[in-house]
């Protein structure tokens, strides 16, 4: 990262993009071996579940047809209510396996992009099995942001689901009532994009950083002020991309048998690949934003302190860096 930064804060948001992909052209065996090791894996992963989870619940979708055309009380009425009951477990059962994955690979991928990328703005040299030594000692604090995020996006989505229910007790259906959830939808999407923007670079705060937990997630909150707009667009920017990559998946691979196979194969591969790419950009990106604001509210990160800060991770036990260590200076525009 030869940007100063000082200068950071003054970018915008192709400035963020192109800074974040002369990163990754700066370092590209690095993350070239950070991508095979985790973010392949990852993508492998997300794409494999679309086509599992189709086979599944068409399986279930299939015998639940036939069921309803099966007299009640016969053998082959009780085999096929078993046989959905233990395909309904597979499905639940393959769910929580993916999932778990998931997280584990998406937070290891985190740790692995956001270590690299601070290595490279404090000068220093690191190597891949450096990068895969420290991020165990990294995965549990961004386990704890995860988990403070999850119950405060469950809280949410609770309080959201109470406040529906209420109103549509209250107003119905009328023209009014749809008037209020109209409203309620809008405000509900805001505020989810928000917690999503806030975790995102709490993620990046916990690596870097020696808050974890609520306490990242309170510091990335004031991080994102004044930059909260670039850092909505970027979200929105990535996940149209994912939602894009998806439906070509589900559209052309999964369900596209008309195709035949040497096209279904074709769009599989080409889905893989910018798959991966737009997740190792995503986590670039995210990086950068966090630098970026950080410029903007004037905490300049001392390199040296931010040197010894992943020479210790290199050392015994992990000591996280403390505040005042990167926000050492206060600079003025």
């Amino acid at each position: 990262m030869d940007r100063e930064q000082e200068e950071m804060q003054f970018l915008g948001l192709f400035g963020i993009y192109a800074e974040s992909y002369k990163i990754i052209l700066s370092w590209r065996k690095l993350f070239s071996q950070i991508t095979l090791a985790l973010i392949l894996p990852l993508s492998f992963i997300f794409l494999a579940h679309i086509e599992v989870s189709d086979l599944l619940v068409s399986k279930i979708l299939h015998n639940e047809l036939q069921l309803d055309h099966t007299p009640v009380g016969t053998k082959s009425y009780t085999n096929l209510s078993n046989l959905i009951s233990y395909e309904w477990s597979y499905l639940l059962l393959f769910k929580f396996v993916y999932f778990t994955f998931l997280l584990v690979f998406s937070l290891l991928s985190t740790a692995a992009v956001v270590y690299a990328i601070a290595a490279a703005y404090a000068g220093r040299e690191v190597t891949f099995a450096v990068v895969m030594n420290v991020v165990p000692k990294v995965w549990k604090k961004l386990m704890l942001t995860f988990l403070f995020a999850f119950f405060a996006f469950f809280a949410y989505n609770l309080v959201a689901a109470l406040t529906l229910i209420i109103s549509i007790l209250t107003f119905g259906f009328s023209h009014l009532g749809f008037v209020i959830l109209g409203i309620l939808l809008i405000v509900y999407s805001i505020g989810f994009v928000y917690m999503t923007v806030v975790w995102q670079l709490a993620s990046v705060v916990s690596v870097l950083e020696d808050f974890y937990g609520f306490k990242a997630m309170m510091k990335s909150k004031d991080l994102i002020k004044g930059k909260m707009w670039i850092a909505v667009v970027v979200f929105f920017k990535l996940n149209l991309s994912l939602l894009v990559i998806q439906v070509v998946f589900t559209s052309f691979v999964v369900n596209g048998e008309a195709f035949g196979w040497l096209v279904r194969v074709g769009f599989g591969i080409l889905c893989f690949l910018l798959l991966f790419k737009l997740f190792l950009f995503g986590l670039v990106i995210q990086t950068v934003i966090y630098f970026v604001c950080k410029s903007y509210h004037h905490e300049n990160i001392d390199k040296s302190s931010l040197s010894d800060h992943l020479e210790v991770y290199l050392l015994a036990e992990y000591v996280p860096l403390k505040a005042k260590d990167v926000q050492l200076e206060q600079f003025d525009v």
